[in-house]
């Protein structure tokens, strides 16, 4: 039975001629000592994955024969996250959570109260660091849809770029009502797709939270004690994946 997991990217996919390359055939062939023979799960962070064993194995290029091939079905509701940047790694522990409760993309905010200061080259790196944190995600709980990690946006950027009609934000105030509230409240058909906004430490700023609103995102209550940032991040994708996806 297969118990390792890597991905080969949707651009490479191809059935005929399936092969891990670069990082991938190295973590496959020196981290993980995969032998010729053994099988292992391929997937493309697109829905499909395909048991399948491994043919020949070289420095750079680890050959493989699909056995069995499926496709995850997409997910019922396309979830977004705008999170902003926390301290410390917080981050790195939501976008991980994030992956495995099914968010399709996660936008990293710079609010007025982040304390991460970061530069142009930093947002970079830090962008590349968490979307490798998604893929490690994926591998290890079996999600075949792998999140787009987003390059880090102001609040304000990210308020003008939301396309979702469905539009959250986690926010302590009298005004924040429960999501089956609002979803009771909500005109025409289940939502398919949501974006939810998380704040940072201290929450967003009342500006912020008012920009929001004027932007058309609905405050919702997370409940009556006040949560760390990355537990509020978890909290509002498990209720509102619960609701959107069952």
């Amino acid at each position: 039975m297969a118990k390792y997991r890597f991905y080969i990217p949707e651009s490479d996919w191809n059935l005929e001629a399936l092969a891990l390359t670069g990082d991938e055939a190295h973590h496959c062939r020196d981290v993980m000592r995969c032998q010729v023979g053994e099988r292992i799960i391929a997937f493309n962070g697109a829905g499909t994955e395909s048991e399948s064993e491994i043919m020949s194995s070289e420095k750079n290029r680890v050959e493989l024969k699909p056995i069995l091939t499926s496709q995850s079905p997409r997910p019922p509701a396309i979830l977004t996250i705008g999170q902003a940047i926390p301290k410390g790694k917080n981050m790195d522990l939501i976008i991980q959570k994030s992956t495995e409760l099914g968010a399709s993309k996660i936008v990293p905010l710079l609010s007025a109260r982040t304390v991460v200061q970061l530069g142009k080259d930093d947002l970079a790196k830090k962008q590349e660091k968490w979307q490798r944190i998604a893929l490690e995600a994926c591998k290890q709980c079996g999600q075949n849809w792998l999140p787009e990690v987003a390059a880090p946006v102001s609040v304000e950027n990210f308020l003008s770029s939301v396309s979702d009609p469905f539009r959250l934000v986690a926010a302590i105030s009298d005004q924040a009502e429960s999501l089956k509230k609002i979803l009771a409240d909500h005109e025409g058909d289940r939502p398919t797709s949501a974006t939810m906004m998380i704040g940072p430490e201290g929450d967003f700023t009342p500006a912020e939270i008012s920009q929001s609103f004027s932007a058309g995102f609905l405050p919702l209550s997370l409940g009556p004690i006040v949560l760390r940032s990355e537990t509020a991040a978890i909290y509002a994708l498990s209720v509102v994946g619960y609701e959107l996806m069952g």
